[in-house]
């Protein structure tokens, strides 16, 4: 007799029960036409045996697992108990075993009220304890399974975060200027030192916790969505990436600005729209091949931007004169201006928190990057505006957006101002695709949790989300026609909003989920919450109330299409005109389950 390798059939003895969808199975008399094998080694077809089925629908179980194997397969909470083995399947499938056939998988047909049809994995063979088997995939009737998405995307390590990170803050330098134009010296330097400790660590700190907390793209989304619900959610995730697309509008705009000194073509008409749309099409093509792409020429962007600053700091040594530093005039100040600058010069360091299921053990590395990438984006400001405000004579007036470039001619010559320029341009490139990265990653957060239709949850065969990065590229075309001060002013305005939203979840959370789990946690307890949170809600009161009556105006428009969009979507979704859906890998949300571990909620 030919040697299987197969254990033996199972048999009505030997199987207790296999709990499954917590449905009751009970197979009835089966007929004995089943029973009839074939002879002399020839291929056994399936066996296909009869039962009652009011919903007409079919559960295969392939291949066959032994009878001393299987005495339970517990998923989802669900049994299924069958009363009776099949004897005439199993003495049919004993027969074609005994002759060495080749044993087929037998075909049931069982009962189940739900219309679904569930295929379990071929390597479960052992006994299976609740929550191994996570890849169930329950089809419709007459509806083919679809096909599993398997991302080839790479997750992103420490380096290529820490660049992100500074790309989705800084950048560099480039846009500091205003600082010292719009207060002198003295406060553009004490601003870069005493706004981090207001607004950059406590929101750094909050991007931390929370983003190990959820560590699923969507980021702060998820958070105000646990916290305040999902109505809250929607538009914590309509006003943070609406911002976003307003703040990626401005670096095509401000890369052609630093390269119209020397093609003074660009500065207008038909070629610089050409130009806008050339270099938004070819950044976001960088986008679409792949997150860990885009962190490897962030990093390469990063060390090319900064470096010539470096040069700077080096040969301005023998020229800076320590009093020009003090200088200030208290009565001659532009508080909204210099206000604004520091604020969109310091913010956006919990966009991170939207990639935070594309990071490589995010529970450490994401803690890691932003302690890296907050003392990188506080020197990389510093230092520039200390050797340029030390080393050439005063004058405010020069000091506007794009002007490091003309101190590092005065300074060192026109071969580095040449190279600050070009460093300028490709920090434009690197604050695009890290912007672009958060914005469309977001998206697809948003449609795992069923907050978007499905389809921006579809990735590429890169792993990026396709469907959010063209409509992140789309609003960044539409609205870069905007000019620099309204872009900023609008997009700070919104994110204003954005946090204030994130400190109420931040501190909700704290009270009501203390022992929650949390693999970094800031050590403070809830009153230490509290209170760190005051000094930015402070400082984000002054900057909305210096806002001018236009920007307040196309902002409020803003949040009041959020507030009717997500009510619109929720009736698109009842009435199937589009699919939403949850996906099955993320933890809940809600408080139905309250004993689960991976159980959030509201």
């Amino acid at each position: 007799m030919k040697t299987h390798q197969q254990e033996p059939p199972v048999s009505a003895s030997q199987i207790h029960s296999v709990e499954l969808d917590q449905k009751v199975f009970q197979p009835h008399s089966i007929p004995s036409a089943a029973a009839s094998p074939h002879r002399n080694g020839a291929k056994e077809e399936p066996p296909i045996v009869s039962v009652s089925d009011s919903d007409h629908q079919t559960y295969r179980q392939e291949p066959p697992i032994s009878a001393s194997q299987i005495h339970s397969a517990e998923l989802d909470h669900k049994e299924l108990q069958p009363q009776s083995i099949l004897p005439a399947a199993a003495a049919a499938a004993a027969s074609a075993h005994c002759n060495g056939a080749k044993e087929e998988p037998p075909i049931v047909f069982v009962s189940d009220s739900d219309h679904q049809k569930l295929r379990t994995s071929p390597a479960r063979q052992t006994s299976v304890s609740m929550g191994e088997i996570n890849r169930a995939e329950y089809v419709s009737v007459g509806e083919s399974p679809s096909p599993a998405v398997v991302s080839n995307a790479k997750k992103v390590s420490v380096l290529p975060l820490v660049f992100l990170i500074f790309y989705e803050v800084s950048g560099g330098p480039f846009g500091v200027e205003d600082s010292v134009g719009a207060a002198g010296p003295l406060l553009a330097l004490l601003g870069f030192l005493v706004f981090p400790l207001i607004w950059s660590i406590p929101e750094a700190l909050i991007t931390a916790e929370m983003g190990t907390m959820f560590p699923e793209n969507g980021g702060y989304v998820v958070w105000v969505s646990s916290a305040l619900g999902p109505f809250w959610g929607f538009q914590q995730g309509w006003m943070k990436w609406l911002s976003g697309v307003i703040d990626n509008a401005l670096y095509p705009v401000l890369f052609l600005d630093y390269l119209k000194s020397e093609i003074p073509a660009l500065g207008g008409g038909l070629p610089r729209v050409a130009a806008v749309l050339a270099l938004t099409v070819i950044l976001t093509y960088m986008n679409y091949r792949g997150l860990t792409i885009v962190g490897w020429v962030a990093v390469i962007l990063g060390v090319f931007s900064i470096l010539p600053f470096a040069v700077m700091g080096l040969v301005s040594i023998p020229k800076l004169r320590p009093a020009r530093w003090v200088v200030v005039n208290l009565k001659d100040v532009d508080w909204n201006l210099y206000l604004n600058t520091l604020f969109w010069n310091l913010n956006y360091w919990d966009s991170i928190s939207t990639l935070a299921g594309e990071v490589e053990n995010p529970n450490k590395t994401l803690p890691k990057a932003l302690f890296y990438a907050l003392i990188l984006v506080v020197l990389s400001y510093f230092l520039p505006l200390l050797s340029g405000t030390g080393a050439i004579a005063l004058n405010r007036e020069l000091w506007t957006d794009g002007y490091f470039s003309d101190v590092a001619k005065i300074i060192g010559g026109a071969w580095l101002g040449w190279w600050i320029q070009g460093a300028a341009a490709m920090s434009n490139m690197g604050m695009f695709v890290a912007e672009m990265s958060s914005d469309s990653f977001q998206l697809l957060g948003m449609a795992e949790r069923g907050m978007l239709p499905e389809f921006f949850s579809k990735r590429s065969r890169h792993g990026t989300p396709l469907i959010g990065i063209l409509f992140s590229a789309s609003g960044v075309v539409l609205l870069s026609w905007l000019s620099f001060q309204e872009i900023v002013a609008a997009e700070n305005f919104l994110y204003c909003f954005g946090m204030i939203l994130e400190f109420l979840a931040f501190i909700k959370l704290r009270i009501k989920h203390p022992a929650a789990s949390r693999p970094y946690k800031i050590p403070v307890g809830t009153a230490g919450s509290i209170l760190m949170c005051i000094p930015p809600t402070i400082l984000i009161c002054i900057v909305l109330a210096l806002s001018t009556v236009k920007v307040m105006i196309v902002s409020l428009a803003a949040v009041a299409i959020g507030l009717l969009l997500q009510p619109g979507l929720k009736y698109v979704e009842k009435k199937r005109w589009l699919k939403f859906s949850v996906s099955a890998d993320l933890p809940d949300l809600h408080f139905a389950n309250r004993d689960r571990p991976d159980t959030l909620v509201y």
